[in-house]
């Protein structure tokens, strides 16, 4: 949940303390991404791609895990598929994602209008908007949302850095009430994920966005390989070599 409307959402717990899985440091518990399909969990830009986008944030493998990793604490993640941007606030879907639904949920003793894979506020949200200029409240947008509240927090650049530390939790900690402060608590005094289960998270999407990035990049090299020459790239033998037709 983000930081802004906290006068009416105080004391309100986020989505998470009523979905978050517990992780195993040693494997995370659906940490690793999707096999198939084009979910954004999974979605990562080249630099040849953002020289083309229209967008105000790049997706790199490192903000992209970041991104993940904020979905886990808040409670969205749902195995990394998109159905986690439609979450509200106790674990209902928004029927439509045309725009922040603005909408309060009440869940046991509490209330709150947090919606969406980062878990915006209504205030929060119209200042993304006001500030990036986006419609609407699709998986893209929300994405850039997320990211233009961590620039906000002065965390951008250590986000970049592909390290996930306790100093880099803290400076989200106001923005997310999932995320410990260095103490290890909620800034809000809400239910927090523990930071070695954020980074286990982390860590482990972190690796596989640079697979999934690396065997991009590999595949436009040799996409433009084949329109130099006009001859396909010869497969890569992994057997025995007397299967390659090798001496």
């Amino acid at each position: 949940m983000t930081f802004l409307a906290r006068s009416i959402c105080r004391v309100l717990p986020a989505v998470s303390a009523s979905v978050l899985p517990l992780l195993s440091l040693s494997a995370p518990a659906g940490a690793v991404l999707p096999p198939v399909g084009n979910d954004r969990s999974r979605l990562v830009m080249l630099p040849e791609e953002a020289e083309i986008s229209a967008l105000p944030y790049i997706i790199t493998p490192e903000r992209r895990a970041m991104l993940n990793t904020i979905r886990f604490a808040e409670g969205t993640w749902k195995g990394g598929l998109d159905l986690g941007y439609r979450v509200m606030f106790g674990g209902g879907l928004m029927s439509s994602m045309d725009r922040h639904p603005n909408r309060v949920i009440y869940s046991s003793r509490y209330a709150s209008a947090a919606a969406g894979a980062y878990q915006f506020m209504p205030f929060t949200w119209d200042l993304v908007k006001r500030s990036l200029g986006v419609r609407g409240f699709g998986p893209e947008v929300q994405d850039q949302g997320a990211l233009f509240l961590i620039q906000r927090r002065k965390a951008l650049s250590l986000t970049d850095t592909g390290v996930m530390t306790p100093l880099l939790a803290a400076k989200l900690a106001p923005e997310w009430a999932s995320f410990p402060t260095l103490r290890g608590r909620s800034y809000y005094g809400q239910p927090v994920k523990r930071f070695t289960n954020l980074k286990g998270f982390y860590n482990l999407n972190l690796a596989q966005l640079r697979q999934i990035r690396d065997a991009k990049r590999d595949a436009l090299a040799d996409k433009a390989s084949e329109t130099e020459t006009g001859m396909p790239k010869a497969p890569v033998c992994t057997g025995p070599t007397i299967l390659c037709g090798m001496p």
